[in-house]
């Protein structure tokens, strides 16, 4: 999930007495500071669903066997190569040799093997249990080569196996990897402050430690978008990739000691709605929201017009994605005509957002334009982990405002009402199973223009926006993603001039 699913000064003079104090240290070229919006309530990508922990740790303190570059294709990285059998059910990993884990233990095929079947354990906490679906059985053949069986054939398989709910953990270390997360990428972890920052450095045993650029990273948390821009202008931090606030952009692009750069992401922004509870669990009323729903007004209110509006849950950038942005045209009078028939005309309605801005202006605004078609919504502001908790695995809200920033995440849709959607539905159900086996592009994108069309038919959620990646750096930050095919950013190749 987003979909999103955040101060003080960063540099401090370093003063030391003698006859006289020394003068201000310098930060180092080789350390930058990241705003980071988002703090996770854990720091195991393998047991937590919020999305900054893959932002700060996956491919960078956690690896898996495969990784992604920036437009989404599929690269060796904890195996080095691969074999596919003729009928696609078999995939033979070759790992690669001198991986370690940053406490000194050795990798090799049995921590993929027990990876693997953790995360696909009965008992296992794993967010996205639905990756290992198609996976019957993993075995190790040598500890340098695992070999992994298929139910079925997976079009996503090996796109799947670069994200952070499948990094590979040790045996040794995984129980406290929520805390003092151990994996054998680039950086290691330092130290956590809650509330503050988070800190990694580099990792001098890594088997490709020469192209790491730089000695410690540290990911300074700051959720409100006024602080994140004051922490920019006042150089506390050096990179914000993922900046909160859309309506400052203008006075960073007039700034030259700063880069903004505007991309896009897989986020898709919903107003979503618990499917399994009255009177959601009725299509007029779906229905009824949608029409209510202005996404030119909602975008030029929440994103000071820096977001593209979807129709569905796909994003405009992919190569399966069909507009329907038209299927619910805002219409106040066909809202209020379709809650009077649902019988639910006047009721009030609850709607529980987390603490950034996209979601806490969205709601404003949606809670007027509901308001003009008659309901009465009630604004509740919560923290991250009570969402996390409340709504995300206890399902209890009404409606709420979400980024889903996971790829090919239109599977969200067939994990059933013990998801936070509350939605069940066989037909689409169907469908994705045909999706997700499908190996011919053409053929799957044709199916999945197909699930977009279903699931606005049946207003599922309210859908607004593509969540922008807006970057602001210091001039001579160099090596950050502009626009992200997955939740990570690799942080090897970031440097500083």
């Amino acid at each position: 999930m987003t979909k999103i699913l955040r101060t003080s000064a960063l540099t401090i003079a370093a003063l030391a007495f003698s006859v006289t104090l020394a003068p201000v240290v310098a930060k180092a070229d080789t350390a930058i500071v990241i705003g980071q919006q988002q703090e996770p309530t854990s720091l195991d990508p393998t047991a937590d669903a919020t999305a900054s922990i893959d932002g700060m740790l996956t491919q960078n303190v956690f690896e898996s066997l495969t990784t992604v570059d920036e437009a989404g294709q599929v690269l060796p990285l904890l195996a080095e190569s691969w074999k596919i059998s003729d009928d696609g059910l078999t995939y033979t990993f070759k790992l690669v040799e001198g991986a370690k884990f940053h406490d000194g233990t050795t990798f090799d095929a049995g921590d993929v093997k027990f990876s693997f079947d953790r995360a696909m354990a009965e008992d296992s906490v794993n967010p996205s249990k639905k990756l290992f679906s198609s996976i019957e059985a993993v075995t190790v053949v040598d500890p340098g080569t695992v070999e992994i069986k298929l139910s079925k054939q997976d079009a996503f398989f090996l796109f799947n196996m670069a994200q952070g709910d499948v990094s590979i953990v040790a045996p040794e270390s995984y129980e406290t990897n929520n805390v003092t997360p151990v994996g054998t990428g680039p950086f290691k972890y330092e130290d956590w402050t809650r509330g503050d920052k988070l800190v990694l450095v580099k990792n001098p045993d890594y088997r490709d430690a020469d192209t790491v650029k730089l000695d410690r990273v540290e990911f300074k948390f700051i959720s409100d978008a006024a602080a994140a821009s004051a922490a920019l202008l006042s150089e506390e931090i050096d990179a914000f990739p993922a900046f909160p606030a859309p309506e400052i952009l203008p006075q960073f692009e007039a700034d030259p000691r700063f880069d903004v750069v505007v991309g896009s992401t897989e986020g898709e922004v919903i107003l979503a709605m618990n499917n399994a509870k009255p009177p959601f669990d009725d299509v007029r009323v779906r229905r009824a929201i949608s029409h209510a729903i202005d996404r030119d007004e909602i975008i030029d209110g929440a994103m000071y017009g820096q977001a593209v509006p979807i129709g569905s849950f796909y994003p405009p950038h992919g190569p399966a994605y069909v507009d329907l942005t038209g299927t619910y045209p805002h219409d106040t009078d066909r809202a209020k005509a379709l809650f009077d028939e649902a019988g639910v005309a006047g009721s009030t309605m609850t709607l529980r957002v987390p603490p950034f801005p996209y979601a806490t202006r969205s709601a404003e605004i949606i809670q007027a334009q509901l308001a003009e078609a008659g309901i009465d919504v009630k604004v509740e502001n919560v923290e991250w982990g009570f969402w996390i908790d409340e709504v995300y695995k206890k399902k209890n809200y009404d409606m709420t405002i979400i980024a889903h920033t996971a790829p090919n995440d239109l599977s969200n849709f067939v994990r059933g009402p013990k998801y936070f959607y509350g939605y069940d539905d066989a037909g689409f159900t169907a469908l994705w199973g045909k999706i997700s086996v499908e190996t011919d592009d053409a053929a799957r994108n044709e199916m999945l223009k197909e699930a977009q069309k279903y699931l606005a038919d049946q207003a599922v959620h309210g859908f607004l926006f593509q969540m922008p990646q807006l970057g602001v750096y210091k001039t001579g930050v160099k090596g950050f993603w502009p626009s992200r095919a997955v939740l990570f950013q690799p942080l090897a190749g970031v440097s500083m001039n």
